[in-house]
């Protein structure tokens, strides 16, 4: 392959030099030179050898015009990975998977290359471990990875020669901050490299329609190491979430042309490898013997799917001149606005307490309608007294004390009578029309209202 001139870009202003130097002439900012392929001018066909010379030859249709077809899915043998990629593999589709090291990347996709291994052809290209480390993995989880065809190889232009030989419907990289194209001089790793090496794969997984899979590193603060415009390359992007010492892990989709974001799948990690969790739900939940203040059941929304959860809070005199607000699976600073309307309308003051929120489960809940519960919990625990047992609780709480509606309130309903509970404190406007079987559905406009009801 012959190989390209490279420059260097600026990743701050997008200023070009022929030569690396450690400040930008055009910006002045410091190590911002990252060395690129220079694109080969475009060469113009037509009489003028302007636009008009092509217009001619593009053609466009209307929208309407153009027929919807299903895209064909196929099954990864995990009904909650397919969940996550919204039904199943799609061919041609770039997957991105990031996470921890050590989190159970590696173990779900061999799995997953195990189960398709029988009936699709598959290629597990390993830039990290030994194919001795790789074969006594599946030895250890039990796989029959007979049909799964192995590779250990760094260069990109290795990996895509085998490929074409091998000519697989579903490609697995690990992972792409190892791989390298000869087109460049920096090291595997660099910004540039990883960019260049991905967007080959990325062409190649186009072009043959192979599904492809990029394992990818996180930095300290749990992104995705390396260029921000490698998640804008894929059509997929999953996170594995979960503490190390749990043994319970989360895949969230935050990106995904195929199906819906924030879709999650829940697993559990065992000595055979990751076992798909079924009633998530149930995990979530810490079913207490007897009642304990600060403790309050929510529904949440995770893409499609209704999940209960725990959300525990402990308030504590504090002997500080600022108050600690700590939070744990909630936004920190949404948790100080709301004690401030709790405060406004409810007329409970928190500014001499320590206030500590926490999600069971190590679950991460963004939407609002966690408002309500966290309230609950915060004032149960700041009076020593338990709420009752079999009581949901859902419902966004507003900065004028309202308490507005949330989507997804019937699904969110179905799934608390599901599980037992007898009670649910919701919006007025969550109210079903129809009265849901073993449900008593309490309903509420204001904050107030809903303070005087416990």
């Amino acid at each position: 392959m012959a190989k390209g001139k490279t420059i260097y870009t600026c990743t701050e202003c997008g200023a070009q030099a022929p030569k690396w130097a450690g400040q930008c002439g055009e910006c002045g900012a410091w190590n911002s030179l990252v060395e690129t392929i220079a694109a080969p001018p475009a060469v113009r066909k037509g009489r003028h050898a302007g636009y008009a010379g092509t217009a001619g030859t593009l053609a466009v249709q209307s929208l309407k015009e153009v027929a919807p077809e299903e895209t064909a899915r196929l099954a990864t043998g995990s009904s909650e990975f397919d969940r996550v990629l919204g039904g199943g593999l799609v061919a041609g589709s770039v997957v991105l998977l990031g996470g921890d090291p050590g989190i159970g990347k590696s173990t779900l996709l061999l799995q997953t290359l195990a189960a398709l291994g029988a009936g699709q052809r598959t290629l597990y290209v390993t830039g990290e471990e030994s194919p001795q480390q790789v074969s006594l993995r599946a030895q250890r989880l039990g796989l029959d990875a007979g049909h799964v065809r192995l590779l250990t190889e760094t260069r990109v232009e290795d990996i895509l020669a085998t490929a074409q030989q091998e000519r697989p419907q579903v490609l697995v990289v690990d992972s792409v901050q190892t791989v390298y194209t000869e087109l460049l001089q920096s090291a595997p790793g660099s910004v540039a490299q990883v960019r260049e090496s991905a967007a080959q794969l990325v062409r190649y997984a186009k072009q043959s329609g192979t599904a492809l899979f990029l394992i990818g590193h996180v930095t300290k603060e749990g992104q995705l190491a390396g260029p921000r415009v490698l998640e804008h390359m894929v059509d997929t992007v999953l996170y594995f979430e979960g503490d190390s010492g749990s043994r319970y892990r989360v895949v969230r989709a935050f990106k995904n042309r195929y199906g819906a974001v924030n879709e999650l799948g829940v697993f559990a990690m065992t000595d055979k490898g990751l076992k798909e969790v079924t009633n998530p739900s149930a995990i979530f939940l810490s079913r207490h013997d007897e009642e304990v203040p600060g403790s309050v059941i929510m529904v949440t929304i995770e893409g499609s799917r209704p999940l209960l959860v725990e959300v525990q809070a402990l308030v504590d005199e504090s002997h500080l001149a600022n108050p600690r607000r700590v939070t744990v699976g909630l936004e920190h600073n949404r948790l100080a606005m709301l004690l401030a309307v709790l405060h406004r309308h409810g007329g409970i003051a928190t500014y001499d307490q320590d206030v500590f929120v926490n999600v069971v489960g190590g679950m991460r809940v963004s939407e609002t309608g966690a408002d309500l519960a966290t309230l609950l919990a915060v004032l149960s625990s700041l009076r020593s007294r338990p709420l009752p047992q079999g009581l949901v609780v859902f419902g966004e709480v507003g900065l004028a004390g309202e308490i507005r509606p949330v989507p997804n309130g019937q699904d969110r309903l179905r799934e608390a009578a599901k599980h037992g509970f007898t009670r649910a404190l919701v919006p007025a406007a969550n109210k079903p029309k129809q009265p849901v079987e073993g449900l008593e559905i309490i309903a509420v406009r204001r904050l107030d209202e809903a303070l005087r009801q416990f």
